[in-house]
């Protein structure tokens, strides 16, 4: 049998969604159309638009397929969210992760969720952490509960709606949420101790088939019968996945997008600390990846009021030189400095759109080596996503941490790629090269001023 080649991945982001057409062949996204991903506010909750997204795949798959030829579906989708299943529908909305309902029930849930040694899950507010999120639909909409039949992560409820099998992966259980035992790879305490064993789906392989696409939706978009459907992984893990294939240990990966999330592949998960949003995350293959999270897109369009222009040498060289900074947290509800308050040295009002988009750069770049630091990370570093295409935030994070940084540009990585890369993945965990440096890091009198500059941005941060 043919293996399939040309896969159409369905990439759920927290901002955007998206189908993209990968060809494994040279790892290309061939064709993408993408929309925005809405918030619901009526209901119960605010909750994600799910017919909305669905009706946006059906419509994009439809017309790639009278393009392109389709061979295999994937998914991917963004963690932190859960779904609540009945017999052919959703039993409840499926909550969005930003919604501070959970912290009306913390006292109650911090006295049963596992302690942080068990599950490597920090504890976070909102719905971030998945456990909170279930026991406060049960505890505040019971009857909605009642009709639960199965709990599923998010990548598989679309998976569910493609093929009819509900399952749950790794990827996403592994992803703050309480409920898995890293180390041990099996459901936490939490799971029997609330009733939810019987409800939780069965854990299925992300790297082989799920299962065949419905016949009635491989008729509707024109694809062949028995189409695979691989059965889906975390966004942030499917960035991974790629250099994972491709690059020997040790090495890190910082994922970006409306989150910065760095890997430490081969790093121990010894010392993480929760107080500072570092994790385990569980990569494709099951294995615990030291992990550190700010949500670094969110804050770099906050600070340049989403409309960044690439900073001059003459505005690089201001901000070094005069100290302009920006410290945390822009968004303090996550990451390394939770519950503190973005304070600016100078009025932000004040500077040009280029001047604040350097601020905002090197404000990522010091958030990123103090996240690399906490999970000790080792070797090279590669940054993907948007990240990539700012060349201060890579010049700056190599003179940070005295290491080569690869900024993976081009199309061969990101979400969608890894997510299609569950068609080719193997028990080969990794690969057997270094990843080359591509960042040229900053010229001397640059590099020196960055030193000092952040030695006082890590003061003022250690100070707040």
């Amino acid at each position: 049998m043919t293996p399939p080649r040309q896969i159409a991945v369905f990439d759920v982001g927290k901002t955007n969604v998206k189908v993209a057409l990968v060809d494994l062949r040279d790892r290309r996204e061939v064709a993408v159309e993408t929309a925005p991903n809405h918030i619901r506010k009526d209901g119960p909750y605010p909750h994600y638009d799910v017919e909305r997204i669905w009706a946006f795949f059906d419509e994009a798959v439809a017309r790639l397929a009278a393009a392109h030829p389709i061979d295999g579906i994937s998914i991917t989708a963004h963690g932190a969210s859960i779904v609540l299943l009945g017999h052919d529908d959703l039993a409840l909305p499926v909550l969005d992760y930003e919604h501070d309902g959970p912290d009306a029930l913390t006292a109650e849930y911090d006295a049963l969720r596992p302690d942080f040694t068990e599950t490597l899950s920090p504890r976070l507010p909102n719905g971030l952490t998945v456990g909170a999120q279930i026991h406060w639909l049960q505890q505040t909409f019971p009857d909605g509960f009642a009709d639960t039949r199965y709990i599923l992560t998010y990548p598989q409820y679309w998976a569910w709606r493609l093929t009819g099998i509900a399952t749950n992966e790794v990827t996403s259980l592994g992803c703050h949420t309480d409920l898995w035992r890293p180390v041990q790879r099996t459901w936490s305490s939490l799971v029997p101790r609330m009733g939810w064993d019987g409800l939780m789906a069965p854990v299925r392989d992300a790297t082989a088939p799920l299962g065949p696409l419905k016949p009635e939706l491989a008729v509707r978009w024109g694809l062949a019968a028995g189409t695979p459907v691989a059965c889906g992984i975390h966004d942030s893990n499917a960035s991974l996945l790629p250099h994972l294939l491709d690059n020997r240990p040790p090495f890190s990966v910082v994922s970006t997008g409306t989150w910065a999330i760095s890997f430490a592949v081969g790093a121990s998960t010894e010392g993480l600390d929760q107080s500072r949003d570092t994790l385990a995350n569980v990569n494709v293959f099951g294995d615990p990846v030291p992990s550190a999270r700010f949500m670094g897109g969110r804050e770099f369009e906050l600070l340049t009021d989403g409309a960044p222009v690439a900073p001059t040498k003459a505005a690089v060289d201001r901000v070094l030189e005069e100290g302009l900074m920006v410290l945390p947290a822009v968004v303090p509800e996550s990451g390394p400095f939770q519950g503190r308050s973005a304070r600016w040295s100078t009025d932000p009002a004040s500077l040009s759109r280029q001047t604040r988009t350097a601020v905002a750069s090197l404000y990522l770049a010091c958030m990123t080596e103090t996240c690399l630091d906490l999970i000790g990370a080792a070797g090279p570093i590669i940054v993907e996503g948007p990240f990539a295409a700012n060349d201060l935030y890579c010049n700056a994070v190599a003179g940070l941490t005295g290491r080569g940084v690869r900024a993976s540009t081009d199309s061969a990585t990101g979400t969608s790629v890894g997510a299609a890369l569950l068609f080719e993945a193997t028990a080969a965990k990794t690969g057997s090269a270094a990843p080359e440096p591509t960042a040229p890091g900053l010229e001397p009198a640059q590099a020196r001023a960055l030193a000092t500059y952040a030695a006082d941005w890590r003061r003022g941060a250690d100070e707040a």
